[in-house]
């Protein structure tokens, strides 16, 4: 999966460079329903009598809510527990201690960020924010850099094929980003304050609880920072040597309420405005240039059962990316997407072990930028599947039909299974195939799209094993294999325009481990991934993806004391121009200490040991930066 040649607009952000069903509380089941659900009774009961909160439910792997040691697909979920105990100032300090997940940035916070997960490009891996789409038609990816952890309550990632869940783009996988919500909490309101290097000052204030049947939440924030140069000038001079500021807004808010035993209904939002002074490399030392992004999300939803077997729920939402830059104070490009998902999906009970799913999706894209003009894109789809245990024995078949409007259907699927050889142990396997659909740019810009381009495919295949006890912990290996092809890449042409084709060939192979437990009073996270990502054109490495990166999470509780680390680790990468990144290890580490039962001091220092590495030449990353936090919460 190649990267573009350095273009100046389509390389840009765009040029600077669910359903979601939610269990109150700690997400926890019951035991009762777990065994109805028709899980192993043995492997219910040694979960319950462990803790009174289980594994958190996921919904991710299959649009159906689920213990997560039960999700077939490899899946991880970081909670808001984890959110506060590493203080992570972003979605990539999140993201980046996660099995398969891959982060580059172009500066500090608030620069343009690629994610791959499992190797695959960053277009190819679905962002969703209570289970809306969220990514530019032009450039094909989501503002990862401006959705800060304030307004986040957990991240579940699956990894590999799913499009015969969400059709386009979840290749590499799915990051599904759950907003806060006040569900089975008493109502009360928190509030907290931070300063740090770079003059980085960040404050947050929220209110949310449950009344009745009714659950509410409201959390703002604002996030402002000096930061500093995002380009390094000895590589190249010709870029601004100034630091490049970044300042952030956000709100978020959510309401629930259940009508009866069977029906509830909800809304939510999601709003995030930021203001990013970056550098061009290709530009002059005294340019300055600015990026003004905004992106919200906003739905609606009503659910119940229509039957006692048949629950049903129909959904509405509306994103918006929304990109405009300027330079030396003159309008630079703006890029803008609006997207409207209308979602009807069913879970139909065959019996206590057996669920069936289908439904209909309906997408509508419009775009609007003053580089160059699109038509609307219309997406139709249709899917069904099925969820059942039989003894030891567990499978899920997913199948879906998406109709674009520009290029006609696309069929994918998904085939897993799973063996319990204990309660404790399980063996998985799986078949799937994905695409991606070609972006607005690839089909329209200027020079280099193509209006008959073809989605890209992958297939994949994967076998895996979990264990999961109290003792232990759940730890899952996954073998993975994903070949790629009908690429889309920028091929020169005998005019000498570099124009999009269907040309490229890839192939990722690896292996994965994500294991979480608590260790003789150590709360232990770690990730570990091998993998040969090759473009088999060229027979080289995918650009700026590593064959090994890890990452090991420790933290511990002493009374009101909390102390905790990362180790961040990656082996080297190609970047363009036959470069090579070299590799790095960097440590992190945080404390916390709880002055009473309202108040609370929290510090954190990113980078111990002042590591100079780089994630994209020429771009400078955070060195060794200090930051102190002072929070507030109701009891």
């Amino acid at each position: 999966m190649p990267v573009l040649p350095n273009r100046r607009r389509p390389l840009s952000r765009d040029r600077g460079l669910t359903s979601a069903i939610r269990a109150p509380g700690a997400l926890a089941l019951p035991l009762a329903s777990l065994v109805l659900a028709g899980y192993p009774a043995s492997h219910a009961h040694a979960q319950a009598a462990q803790s009174p909160v289980l594994e958190p439910v996921v919904v991710s792997a299959s649009r159906t809510a689920e213990p997560l040691e039960e999700a077939l697909p490899h899946t991880t979920v970081i909670t808001q527990q984890d959110i506060a105990n590493t203080q992570a100032p972003d979605l990539r300090s999140l993201l980046r201690t996660q099995a398969g997940v891959e982060l580059t940035t172009n500066g500090g916070m608030g620069a343009n960020t690629s994610l791959f997960l499992r190797g695959a490009n960053s277009n190819q891996t679905l962002i969703l924010i209570d289970g809306v789409r969220i990514a530019s038609a032009s450039s094909g990816t989501a503002q990862l850099a401006n959705i800060l952890p304030d307004e986040i309550d957990r991240i579940e990632v699956v990894r590999g094929n799913v499009s015969a869940l969400y059709g386009s783009d979840a290749i590499g996988g799915v990051v599904q980003i759950f907003t806060r919500s006040g569900a089975g909490k008493a109502p009360g309101a928190n509030a907290q304050v931070e300063y740090g290097s770079d003059n980085t000052r960040r404050a947050t204030a929220g209110y949310g609880g449950q009344v009745g049947d009714t659950s509410f939440n409201l959390t703002g924030s604002i996030y402002r920072t000096d930061g500093f140069s995002a380009i390094n000038t000895a590589q190249q001079p010709r870029a601004n040597p100034n630091n490049n500021p970044y300042e952030n807004k956000s709100v978020t808010g959510q309401v629930r309420h259940r009508f009866g035993q069977d029906w509830e209904a909800g809304i939510s939002g999601y709003y995030s405005r930021s203001e990013l002074s970056y550098d061009n490399s290709f530009g002059r030392p005294t340019d300055v240039l600015w990026m003004d992004s905004e992106l919200y999300t906003l739905s609606a939803f009503a659910k119940g059962k229509l039957t006692p077997d048949w629950t049903t729920e129909f959904r509405v939402a509306q994103s918006e990316d929304r990109t405009s830059n300027t330079l030396n104070g003159l309008p630079d490009g703006t890029f803008n997407t609006r997207t409207r998902q209308y979602t009807w999906q069913n879970e139909y009970a065959l019996n206590r072990a057996h669920q069936l799913q289908f439904g209909a999706e309906y997408m509508q894209q419009s775009f609007d930028s003053d580089s160059y003009g699109a038509p609307n894109r219309n997406v139709a789809s249709v899917l069904a599947g099925y969820k059942g245990r039989v003894g030891a024995h567990q499978l899920q078949l997913n199948v879906r039909n998406d109709h674009y409007s520009d290029f006609g259907d696309k069929a994918s699927y998904y085939a897993g299974y799973g063996y319990n050889v204990t309660p404790a142990f399980k063996l998985t396997a799986s078949a799937s195939n994905a695409f991606r659909a070609p972006t607005f740019n690839e089909l329209y810009f200027p020079n280099y799209g193509q209006p008959g381009l073809q989605p890209e495919r992958a297939r994949s295949l994967e076998v895996g094993m979990q264990y999961d006890t109290p003792q232990t912990g759940l730890l899952r290996v996954t073998a993975f294999r994903t070949r790629y092809d009908n690429l889309i890449t920028s091929a020169l042409q005998p005019s000498g325009l570099y124009l999009a084709e269907n040309v490229n060939r890839a192939k990722v192979e690896g292996i994965e481990l994500s294991w979480r437990a608590k260790v003789m009073g150590n709360d232990v996270g770690a990730s570990v991934t091998f993998q040969n990502p090759v473009d088999e054109q060229s027979n080289t490495m995918l650009l700026r993806r590593a064959r090994r990166h890890a990452a090991l999470d420790l933290g511990r509780q002493m009374g009101k004391f909390r102390l905790g680390g990362q180790w961040i680790v990656s082996s080297e990468r190609n970047d363009s121009g036959g470069r090579t990144l070299g590799g790095y290890g960097i440590f992190n580490l945080n404390a916390r200490y709880d002055i009473d039962r309202q108040w609370f001091i929290g510090a954190r220092v990113e980078n111990l040991f002042d590591k100079d590495y780089q994630l994209t030449y020429p771009y400078n990353t955070q060195g060794r930066a200090a930051f102190v936090t002072l929070g507030w919460r109701q009891r």
